[in-house]
């Protein structure tokens, strides 16, 4: 039987896990949204979910990995049957092919910090800088830059690679973002950003598509149902407490997501202090998509600010880590499933790289390939935790808790809690988010939304994803077999 790797310390599942949860989203869309639903009401909301998905979702991964010691496919495997592991499988894949354009994005970090500390990116005019390096070849090489670097770090191992790159890369990033915090609020203006962040109108809690959206960032932003963390948790110590380490997890990824609002919409504010100030211009800029508000919006957002150049870089620093500890999570969870397989890691790593770099090439070279890739599988992602939720109904709450879990007996309290959110709260979120999002994919373009050849549609969503699952219910017992049975030793 083969020595199973495991964290050295304690803090290796922890530096890891905030690795995984905290990426792209909390600096780029975590503000934006913030911005769009009002500020303080949204944090409101935005943090009870924090509790009632992410959390208990976060719990049950850290749970099954530390439970069954396989990866993603295997772990369903053994909690809920063989005829149950394509679920596993579909999971695994979700985040595999969210991968493969993550990569890309990930690229963009490297080469726009690149572009702000030798080329003078502050100094030129950014929306022609964005669409010129989009068309051209340049996103290949940074896309395979990213590949690279995140291989080599999973190539090195759990302890000489995640856990050791995890206890540089979360610090600093932490470091990075409280710099930028720092100097955002000390601007002219910035405090009415501070004021706008964090004074509530709680009227508007009243509001729907306030807690939707909420939910909806909260589901995507915290890595909960991802599979990540069960792959993580794979390398854990027989005494890991998973809610603790879920709590730690959701609570600190929450943290840096404010910090990112700290750092960003005091800026916007700032520098609208000297213009003709209105809300509504704030929210025009903070309306951009992900990639105008980081890439177009942000380098003209600083290019007013003292120093700007070198706090610019400081962004994108701090952006191009947050990347990179997402990255190397997802290339562990394709990893650990060859593993599973029998396949050593030096091997495992080789291919899940070629691989990630040949598939992430159509996101690299066309813009509109991309983003429906991204929209397509961020969609995924909600039947991912999702299916999450249907393994310990298959397994049993109670039993769950008791075998998996592990919660003394004498907690009753936390265990009732545990069995409401997952038999009544968790699948409840899950259907308001797709009830949600299949009304605003109609209302938005009622003669397209079925087409699948659309670009955002419910129609292109709906046929990747049922292909997908067609293929795995397929395959399933092909691939079941592939995995061993038996777990490397700790």
């Amino acid at each position: 039987m083969k020595k199973r790797e495991s964290f050295a310390s304690k803090w290796g599942i922890i530096f890891a896990g905030l690795g995984m949860a905290v990426g792209t989203g909390n600096i780029w869309r975590f503000p934006r949204i913030v911005s769009q639903q009002g500020g303080g009401a949204f944090i409101i909301a935005w943090l009870f979910f924090l509790f009632l998905w992410s959390i208990p979702l976060l719990t049950i991964e850290i749970s099954i990995g530390k439970k069954t010691r396989l990866g993603v496919i295997g772990s369903f495997r053994e909690i809920m049957g063989e005829k149950f592991a394509w679920m596993g499988t579909f999971v695994a894949f979700v985040t595999t092919a969210i991968m493969f354009y993550y990569s890309v994005v990930t690229g963009w970090c490297i080469k726009y910090f690149i572009a702000t500390s030798l080329q003078g990116l502050i100094n030129k005019e950014s929306s022609e800088f964005w669409y010129s390096f989009t068309s051209s070849w340049e996103p290949i090489i940074y896309h395979f830059f990213a590949i690279s670097i995140g291989a080599f770090i999973i190539y090195a191992g759990v302890v000489k690679g995640i856990e050791r790159v995890n206890k540089f890369l979360i610090p600093s990033l932490f470091i990075l973002l409280i710099i930028a915090g720092i100097r955002a609020i000390t601007l002219p203006g910035a405090f009415q950003g501070l004021d706008f962040l964090f004074s509530p109108n709680l009227s508007k809690l009243a509001d729907y598509k306030l807690w939707l959206n909420a939910l909806t960032q909260s589901a995507w932003s915290n890595g909960a149902g991802w599979g990540l963390i069960l792959t993580y948790a794979v390398y854990t110590h027989k005494k890991e407490n998973p809610i603790l380490t879920s709590t730690t997890l959701g609570l600190g990824n929450s943290l840096a997501s404010l910090l990112a609002a700290c750092a960003i919409i005091p800026t916007v504010f700032a520098y609208f202090s000297t213009q003709n100030f209105s809300h509504e211009k704030v929210l025009d800029v903070m309306k951009s998509d992900n990639q105008g508000l980081t890439f177009i919006w942000i380098p003209k957002l600083f290019a007013n600010v003292p120093a700007g150049s070198f706090f610019l870089a400081l962004f994108f620093l701090a952006l191009t880590f947050a990347a990179f500890s997402s990255l190397i999570s997802m290339i562990e969870l394709v990893t650990r499933i060859f593993m599973d397989t029998g396949m050593t890691r030096k091997k495992s790593v080789s291919l899940v790289a070629i691989f990630a770099f040949f598939f992430g090439l159509p996101s690299a070279i066309s813009m509109g390939f991309f983003n429906n890739q991204d929209w397509v599988w961020s969609l995924g992602l909600m039947f991912s935790g999702f299916f999450f939720t249907v393994a310990v109904f298959k397994y049993g709450p109670r039993q769950f808790r008791k075998e998996v879990v592990s919660l003394p007996e004498k907690a009753k309290i936390t265990g009732k809690l545990f069995d409401i959110v997952v038999c009544v709260f968790l699948p409840l979120q899950f259907f308001a988010m797709i009830f949600w999002w299949f009304w605003q994919s109609y209302s938005s373009d009622p003669e397209n939304w079925l087409k699948i050849n659309a670009k955002f549609s419910v129609g292109t969503v709906l046929f990747q994803l049922t292909v997908a699952i067609f293929i795995f219910i397929l395959m399933n017992s092909i691939i079941t077999k592939r995995i061993e049975h038996t777990p490397d030793e700790l």
